[in-house]
């Protein structure tokens, strides 16, 4: 039976900073989605490729969803670039982590408790790491709060949380302010529940049924990934929204 660790596993160090299994994992995502921009970016033409015949087609779709929630095309365009992003880069990474030789590859590290060889994977999936997903949460939100500011300014941005007008105005006020910073636990947790989940169920269906039985489940952790990278993106696009929305427009119609 493979050891299951919560926490990520150091692979090696520099200097002081410890480099894991999974954020080794995740940093083999950011090279990948870097070399295929570079890609894309100079094979753009008017008749497009295949690749990039795909590429249209997924922002097309993703376009329409930010249009459909946003009513203005203009700022899906403001926005596509970092919801793009955070989607493919948590896609990218989900699938990877299902790779053959992902979780098998790695090396021997001392004896565990019982005195048995201590097995440390090579790679590992990002979003079963809790530190990779409080960490993108927490730039996800940010996102949100700069581009809260940007459009209504420090001041009118603000007064969304701490307002004065009537204590009721301020008790929200305050709930709406503490409600931010549930948004990074929820983000996170919701992430990192359903990726490492999903990494201990194949792990043990692997030992206990190997070859053709896991192959079901495999492939249903590759539709989780998905579905996973779309919640949390369209989360992110929906913070936004929100954020950038006219806080006294909405108390006009209110009233």
């Amino acid at each position: 039976m493979p050891e299951i660790s919560i926490k990520a596993e150091p692979i090696f160090h520099l200097g002081q900073f410890v480099v894991t299994n999974s954020y080794l994992l995740s940093i083999v995502s950011f090279v990948i989605l870097i070399i295929l921009a570079f890609i894309l970016k100079n094979k753009i033409s008017l008749i497009p490729g295949k690749l990039q015949s795909i590429f249209e087609l997924l922002s097309d779709q993703l376009l329409g969803l930010m249009n459909g929630l946003l009513g203005d095309s203009r700022k899906s365009e403001k926005y596509f670039p970092v919801i793009a992003t955070v989607f493919l880069f948590i896609l990218l990474s989900n699938w990877l982590g299902l790779f053959p030789g992902v979780g098998s590859l790695g090396i021997e590290e001392g004896l565990n408790h019982l005195g048995e060889v201590k097995y440390v994977p090579l790679f590992r999936a990002p979003a079963a790491d809790l530190n990779f997903t409080l960490a993108l949460a927490l730039i996800s939100i940010l996102f949100v709060q700069f581009f809260g500011i940007v459009a209504l300014g420090f001041k009118k941005y603000s007064s969304k949380f701490f307002t004065f007008k009537n204590p009721i105005y301020t008790f929200v006020g305050l709930l709406e302010f503490m409600s931010e910073f549930t948004k990074i636990i929820s983000f996170s947790f919701r992430l990192f529940g359903n990726v490492f989940a999903g990494e201990v169920l194949l792990g043990i269906i692997g030992f206990l049924l190997p070859y053709v039985v896991p192959l079901p489940f495999l492939f249903l952790e590759v539709f989780v990934g998905l579905i996973q990278a779309f919640i949390f993106s369209m989360l992110t696009l929906v913070f936004i929204a929100m954020s950038v929305a006219d806080y006294e427009e909405h108390e006009v119609v209110a009233h």
